[in-house]
């Protein structure tokens, strides 16, 4: 069989057996599409890619210029797609099993200080309705609940219980997670609710999401971060202000006010607690430079 057609039984696999998220799945399937094709260019069928094949393709994804975490990806791809080959008899042996993808990238998360997330949530004005009302309710959550813009797009109302202050929501691979509606949250979503999404829903059309663009339908993940965008950009925050950036400083807030590291873990919806720990190193930054700020011997003299 041809690669675009085991791609495909690949991806299929991954709905189906494994529940993985759209968006995943179309982040595999463009990872091994660019293999397939690297390997017609080449014409190497299944039965030739080896080891080597596979180290020769890292190398190649480096010299064309892919982050190192790109790379690391790209070879957690290949490493899953031959070992369900090799598991279903495709392939007799997995030339994939031995293959590295490098050290995962560590970089620190991008945050923003307590103070420039007031600034931010501040300058929106919840009684410009319909938009200054949704706008508003939509960071609160960000920020104020840990949520991924993937899962903001998709909340439904049915998905908040206003009893408990919970918000019930689905995250990577269909798992199901309970996150607190923070106060100043509840206050902008209830707002946004009762006078502003009525405004946006169109005639003859579902509106089954919770947050709706102009014209009635779900706000696209991209729609979100030109708004974010648009509103850092309008009281003078920098440019790198993105929806994930809000679930950064969600984490970092919680953990330098004490939180616990897995309670944080648990309301990220994160599977590995080594996935979570990297908000350490952010408050290991931040003690360091306190240290050099405040300590009589933290900091060098010329």
């Amino acid at each position: 069989m041809h690669y675009t057609t085991l791609i495909e039984q690949f991806i299929l696999y991954l709905a189906a057996e494994r529940g993985l998220s759209m968006n995943y799945r179309e982040g595999v399937r463009r990872s091994l599409s660019r293999f397939g094709q690297w390997c017609d260019a080449r014409n190497l069928a299944l039965p030739d890619v080896s080891e080597p094949i596979l180290a020769e393709y890292r190398q190649y994804l480096h010299a064309e210029g892919l982050l190192p975490s790109s790379c690391r990806i790209a070879m957690v791809h290949l490493r899953r797609f031959f070992r369900y080959l090799s598991s279903r008899g495709i392939l007799s042996t997995n030339p994939a099993e031995l293959i590295q993808g490098g050290r995962p990238d560590r970089r620190i998360p991008e945050t923003l200080g307590a103070s420039q997330v007031n600034q931010l949530l501040e300058s929106i004005d919840p009684d410009d309705i319909p938009f200054g009302a949704r706008d508003r309710a939509m960071l609160e959550m960000l920020y104020g609940s840990g949520l991924r813009v993937s899962e903001l797009v998709n909340l439904r109302p049915e998905q908040v219980d206003w009893d408990d202050m919970f918000l019930r929501v689905l995250g990577k691979g269909q798992k199901t997670r309970y996150v607190p509606l923070g106060g100043m949250a509840a206050i902008a979503l209830r707002r946004y609710m009762q006078h502003a999404r009525s405004k946006l829903v169109r005639p003859g059309q579902r509106a089954n999401v919770l947050f709706l663009s102009n014209r009635g339908s779900a706000l696209t993940r991209e729609r979100i971060r030109q708004i974010i965008k648009e509103r850092a950009r309008a009281i003078g925050l920098p440019e790198n202000v993105y929806p994930h950036i809000m679930r950064h400083s969600f984490a970092t807030h919680l953990l330098e006010n004490g939180a616990d590291l897995r309670v944080i873990q648990d309301m990220l919806g994160h599977a590995d607690l080594a996935t979570t720990q990297i908000y350490t190193h952010v408050e290991k930054k931040r003690l360091v430079s306190l240290h050099r700020s405040f300590h009589p011997r933290g900091r060098k003299e010329d």
